[in-house]
């Protein structure tokens, strides 16, 4: 790394918001800015820019891991409990993609996985805070978990919520634009994911798709903005998903939810 990059890099994450993002993103979206000829401070913003569409849109108070950590601590080792669900579901109220997801958990989960149930195996990509609605899925009592994301305290949070609750899973940082991940599982989530990483690479839907080692995905998209507005999206992205298949044999299932369409894709 340059000097100008490592600086540009120190400088973007010097920011409270930027500060746990996974430095390997950090530094591929600034090796790409800082070559627009832009000024400095120019520079930096548009980095951060990219940071917040990738991720921060989604979480944009901030939230604080080590208190959830703390929390955690308190609550019985079984995720079945009314306390351990209460506090999975405020949790995932912090963050806006679970957020949305709150009032078709029950149906979602069911109905998606349905076909492959019990599930064995499961690569969550981009998970934000999903994984905790894992009480809410037809998993199987010797389930292997995978997660991985793009903050390291978010991160850090659900390696110890798999502890918490004897939960045989593995959360790691993780930049999609550069690697797809190469474990392999019964199920793969990329859940309103592939609009995400678009901002930063245009091909990238069909590559992840293509490349990642799992027997099924539940690909899904937004079908409102994060404001609430409607904007044709179902639509849009229903199309934009007909498109990720082309040339491909692979066949999907389609389910629609209030705020999400989903599509299970056997590989």
């Amino acid at each position: 790394m340059s000097e100008q990059l490592k600086k540009l890099v120190q400088q973007v994450q010097e920011g409270a918001k930027y500060r746990f993002i996974h430095k390997d993103l950090v530094e591929n979206i600034a090796r790409n800015e800082i070559t627009k000829g832009r000024s400095w401070k120019g520079t930096v913003k548009a980095v951060r820019n990219k940071l917040h569409q990738v991720g921060g849109a989604y979480q944009p108070l901030g939230i604080d891991y080590e208190q959830l950590t703390s929390e955690l601590k308190s609550l019985p080792h079984d995720m079945q409990t009314p306390e351990a669900k209460r506090f999975f579901i405020q949790t995932m109220g912090l963050h806006a993609s679970t957020r949305e997801r709150l009032l078709i958990l029950d149906q979602f989960f069911h109905e998606t996985l349905a076909p492959l149930a019990p599930i064995h195996s499961v690569l969550d990509v981009a998970c934000g805070l999903n994984p905790l609605a894992l009480a809410w899925m037809p998993l199987s009592e010797s389930v292997e978990i995978t997660v991985c994301d793009i903050y390291t305290d978010q991160m850090e949070f659900l390696n110890a919520y798999f502890e918490h609750f004897h939960i045989n899973g593995k959360a790691t940082c993780c930049d999609l634009t550069q690697q797809i991940p190469s474990e392999k599982a019964q199920i793969g989530f990329v859940l309103k994911t592939i609009p995400c990483l678009e901002q930063i690479d245009k091909s990238i839907g069909s590559k992840i798709i293509q490349n990642l080692q799992c027997e099924n995905l539940l690909v899904s998209f937004p079908s409102q903005s994060l404001t609430g507005k409607q904007k044709g999206m179902r639509q849009f992205y229903s199309e934009h998903f007909q498109t990720l298949l082309k040339d491909t044999n692979l066949k999907s299932t389609t389910f629609s939810f209030q705020n999400e369409q989903a599509f299970l894709i056997q590989k």
